[in-house]
C-alpha cells in the first residue's frame, strides 16, 4: 500500500507540474519583472486550479483559498469509506480550522444526493460539486484513482501530500503538520 501511495503521489506531482506548464506562458506574461526561470519553476510547483459551484451555486475557485493549508477531499455520497471518514474529518476540521480549510469536491452524485449528504452529515466545511461532464477532467488533473482521495496543499498552493482511501494515518499527519505551525 505504501508503494502504491508513493506512486500515486509521484504521479500527482507530475500531473500537477504538467498542468501548471500549460499555464506557464500566462504567468510569464503577467509578471514581467521576475526572471522567466523563476516564474517557470514557481508555476510548475503549483497544483492545478479549478472552479466549481458551491452549495449556493456560486463559483468557488481553489486558488481563492490560498493563505491557509487546504485539504481537498474528493468524495461522493455513494462512497461508503467517504461517509465513514466524515466524523474524523469533522474532528480534524474543528481542531485545525484556524490553519486549514477543507474543500469537499463531490464526484459522481446528482445535485440532490450531494446536497442531502452534506445536510445529513452536517459537513461544516466548504463544499463544491463537480458536474458529471467535468469529473473526468478533475480526476485526471489530480490523478484521483479512488475515493476518498485527500490532497493537502500548502498556503502557497503547492502539493504537500496525497492520501488515497480512508487512511487513519492521515489525521495524525495533520496534527503533526499543524503542531509545527
Amino acid at each position: 500500500m505504501a508503494i502504491a501511495l508513493m506512486a500515486t503521489t509521484m504521479t500527482l506531482v507530475t500531473s500537477c507540474k504538467q498542468q501548471a506548464k500549460t499555464n506557464e506562458t500566462a504567468a510569464v506574461e503577467t509578471t514581467e519583472a521576475a526572471a522567466p526561470e523563476a516564474q517557470e519553476a514557481e508555476a510548475a510547483d503549483l497544483v492545478p486550479d479549478f472552479e466549481l459551484p458551491d452549495l449556493q451555486g456560486n463559483p468557488l475557485k481553489l486558488s481563492s483559498l490560498r493563505g491557509k493549508y487546504v485539504v481537498i477531499d474528493f468524495w461522493g455520497s455513494w462512497c461508503v469509506w467517504c461517509i465513514r471518514g466524515v466524523p474524523k474529518m469533522k474532528e480534524a476540521y474543528a481542531k485545525h480550522k484556524d490553519k486549514m480549510e477543507i474543500l469537499g469536491v463531490d464526484c459522481h452524485d446528482t445535485e440532490e444526493n450531494w446536497r442531502a449528504a452534506v445536510d445529513q452529515l452536517q459537513m461544516p466545511w466548504l463544499q463544491v460539486r463537480c458536474p458529471e461532464e467535468q469529473v473526468q477532467a478533475i480526476k485526471e488533473m489530480y490523478n484521483v484513482e479512488g475515493f476518498p482521495t485527500k490532497v493537502v496543499i500548502d498556503p502557497e498552493g503547492k502539493l504537500v501530500k496525497v492520501v488515497v482511501g480512508e487512511d487513519p494515518a492521515f489525521y495524525p499527519f495533520l496534527d503533526e503538520l499543524f503542531a509545527k505551525k
